[in-house]
């Protein structure tokens, strides 16, 4: 192996693999060291250096220098190779881990090779990725040699291998089409400000333009809708909603919640909340399918947020001051300041700091701490009964389906007698299942009351 060789490997492993001249180098030293101790011992101290300009070897054995011929030929040329491929190897490896780890968050294209057990294994330019089941969106099929456009979610070292983690589920895949599609956020005209997304149903992106003469939404949905519509089908017909971004949170929440009409929104910023007042007909519209709408717009926005009509806010409020009120150490005056900052319940009492709970009411650390641990109690209480009441309530469901089921088969026998009896039996189940499940709605009201806050039913309306 002479120096013009040494160079010519070290030039071409460079640009065919595209590592880094300096670790190929460092290769081929290590190399060259393990074989010396192959041949004189491990416990050998060995030192191998290659000129980085002429390719030239230089090694020492206990501080004796070794001719260039020694160190390569005597010393077992096949180890030499066998460890440098080794490093080669680890070399590439690390190059290939460098540059996906770059791309994390970013769109990438490939072709699907295998798809089997619910994941795909996808074609890079230059690496085997996996893209699992459970960062693929809801509803999608994949077949073998389509194309999918992901974003590289995570990527590991695995033994000599780099493992690659795509996904279709995050909320970045949006934004890289976003970009890809709509040119002025590729120019920074428009800027997307916030993301929330559940994929395979819906996402809300809220843009905003440092060009005033720019349309922000308008430029987003494009003539016709083409350019959101490429997006759209590029995701599954997943629904997106263009939000206008706006510094103010009042201006900000009835945006992320439309096509819902606002009539008010109060923020609580100690609990960062924000209530948000909508007519009665307004109401399921606002909360959503199974609270998705509110949901996303919190996500958007950065604040819990209460749909309310209002009417429920001035029962909420009444309650509150009157169990607020029943708590020792809580006056009339300091349960109004409290309702004032939107603690409506005993669980948002319970979270106050001790702190701003003293400086509302000029209280001493002792009081306070006597305030939050009986709203803890009257919470857990309050959770208590209403998980018996839902309980109760389920177990009343399966009683009338079993006297429904009970009565289809009794209704085909010509026996009135059996009939009678059959439809007394019903009732008399139905109505004892009844009045205890009543007992326990009622026991759970009364506490509900007095606690200010939450009902027995699980609440739609608000989000954390």
């Amino acid at each position: 192996m002479n120096p013009q060789e040494i160079l010519r490997i070290v030039d071409a492993i460079h640009r065919d693999k595209n590592i880094d001249k300096e670790i190929v180098f460092e290769g081929i030293e290590a190399a060259l060291v393990s074989a010396a101790k192959k041949h004189y011992g491990e416990e050998a101290n060995i030192a191998v250096n290659i000129d980085r300009e002429d390719g030239s070897i230089r090694a020492t054995y206990d501080g004796r220098e070794l001719d260039s011929e020694e160190t390569v030929g005597r010393i077992g040329a096949q180890t030499a190779k066998q460890v440098m491929i080794q490093k080669i190897r680890e070399a590439e490896r690390d190059a290939l881990y460098d540059e996906y780890n770059e791309l994390v968050g970013h769109m990438v294209s490939g072709i699907i090779q295998r798809y089997e057990g619910g994941a795909a294994t996808v074609q890079l330019a230059n690496v085997e990725a996996i893209l699992p089941r459970g960062e693929q969106i809801p509803g999608e099929t994949h077949h073998v040699n389509e194309r999918v456009r992901t974003t590289v979610f995570e990527v590991r070292k695995a033994g000599s291998r780099v493992k690659v983690i795509l996904s279709r589920a995050r909320p970045q895949l949006v934004q890289r089409l976003f970009e890809q599609e709509i040119p002025e956020i590729a120019d920074g005209v428009i800027q997307i400000r916030a993301m929330a997304r559940e994929p395979g149903y819906r996402s809300k992106v809220a843009v905003s333009s440092s060009d005033p003469r720019v349309d922000c939404v308008g430029a987003c949905v494009g003539v016709r809708g083409n350019r959101i519509k490429n997006i759209v089908d590029e995701l599954a017909g997943e629904r997106i909603d263009i939000v206008r971004w706006d510094d103010n949170l009042e201006v900000l929440i009835p945006n992320a919640l439309q096509p819902a009409e606002v009539e008010q929104v109060i923020l609580c910023k100690m609990l960062g909340r924000g209530i948000v007042l909508v007519r009665e007909d307004q109401l399921s519209l606002a909360i959503g399918r199974r609270g998705q709408n509110v949901r996303l717009a919190s996500k958007l926005s950065g604040w819990d947020i209460e749909i309310m009509t209002q009417d429920e806010l001035a029962q909420a409020i009444e309650r509150a001051v009157v169990g607020f009120s029943s708590l020792t150490g809580v006056d009339e005056e300091l349960a109004n300041r409290l309702v004032e900052e939107g603690f409506l319940s005993y669980d948002d009492l319970s979270i106050i700091e001790p702190d701003a709970l003293m400086a509302m009411g000029n209280l001493s650390e002792e009081t306070a701490s006597v305030i939050v641990e009986q709203a803890e109690e009257r919470a857990e209480q309050a959770e208590a009964v209403a998980a018996e009441a839902r309980r109760q309530k389920r177990e009343q469901e399966r009683l009338e389906e079993m006297a429904a089921e009970a009565g289809m088969k009794l209704a085909p026998t010509d026996d009135e007698e059996g009939d009678e009896v059959a439809e007394a039996y019903d009732a008399e189940e139905s109505h004892a299942a009844g009045e205890e499940v009543e007992g326990q709605q009622e026991e759970a009201g009364d506490l509900e009351e007095t606690a200010g806050g939450d009902s027995a039913e699980e609440p739609t309306e608000s989000t954390t």
